[in-house]
């Protein structure tokens, strides 16, 4: 019997989104530096202390510390090589929708308000949607008057374009 190849999951490589606003630049800045410099060594300090009392293969808070220390570690470098790699958000006019812009839309007789940012910034409760999501694309490049159209289950549901911020 042959066992079966799996195919990987859509979203397992992908790239982080480089798009963010300053911000949330300034914000991870901030985090990396806090992991830096406080985190990290507090970790360091810790494994040097457990790896004192001796014997390694038996001794499990070093094992865990060691593993808290690899995983601050790849943090660090995770952040470091997002942060290079940033691009900050720049919005110009207010004509058409671009990334950073808050827009305000007309759902059948309610309204609704979203500001469309990169994928590491979307947070539904707080009305972020990323560039990247099928309401979001379909927004872009639109005017004030202007109808998006979005095929949702068979059918098609419109967003008029009713403010831009």
């Amino acid at each position: 019997m042959r066992v079966p190849t799996r195919k990987g999951g859509k979203y397992i490589n992908e790239k982080p989104d480089p798009k963010i606003t300053s911000g949330k630049f300034d914000e991870l800045k901030i985090h990396l530096k806090k992991l830096k410099e406080i985190v990290n060594p507090r970790l360091a300090k810790e494994v040097k202390k457990l790896a004192a009392d001796g014997d390694f293969s038996e001794n499990a808070a070093y094992q865990i510390a060691k593993g808290k220390l690899r995983g601050a570690n790849q943090k660090i470098k995770e952040l470091e090589d997002f942060l290079g790699k940033a691009e900050i958000i720049k919005t110009s006019d207010n004509l058409l929708i671009q990334i950073g812009h808050k827009v305000r839309l007309q759902l059948e007789d309610k309204e609704i308000k979203y500001q469309i940012l990169g994928s590491s910034e979307v947070n539904l409760s707080k009305g972020i949607i990323s560039h990247q999501s099928p309401l979001g694309h379909a927004l872009l490049g639109k005017g004030v008057g202007e109808t998006a159209e979005l095929r949702v289950g068979g059918q098609i549901v419109r967003y008029k374009v009713l403010n831009i911020e």
